[in-house]
């Protein structure tokens, strides 16, 4: 059996395509016989870059609103790690925001029987 977690993560619409790949290669969104499974929902991300922040976009002490994508997917757990590593290399953001739970639904590594 392997342990699942949903990671989620927001991006700037720009930047979407490219982290989903960088977090697929490395093993995110694994299902049965897929590979790079994701649900995307577009909003509007809003911050305010503080001192000492190196902001990919706006300036520091000056709010701002960017276009973003909610991205969540499944992660088994040994690949966490290499998952997140990926994200944060394919990421615009210097601080990119992020967060994983695992979650019941657990598989098997073979062959889901129920199909049959």
């Amino acid at each position: 059996m392997s342990e699942l977690h949903n990671l989620v993560f927001y991006v700037p619409v720009t930047h979407t395509e490219r982290v989903l790949k960088a977090i697929g290669d490395a093993g995110a969104g694994r299902i049965g016989n897929y590979s790079h499974c994701s649900f995307t929902s577009r909003g509007t991300g809003r911050f305010t870059p503080r001192d000492g922040a190196d902001p990919y976009q706006g300036r520091v002490g000056i709010p701002e609103e960017a276009a973003e994508d909610r991205v969540e997917c499944i992660v088994e757990r040994p690949l966490l790690d290499a998952v997140v590593l990926a994200l944060r290399a394919a990421h615009p953001y210097e601080e990119p925001a992020l967060m994983s739970w695992k979650v019941e639904g657990w598989r098997s590594r073979e062959a889901d029987s129920s199909r049959a």
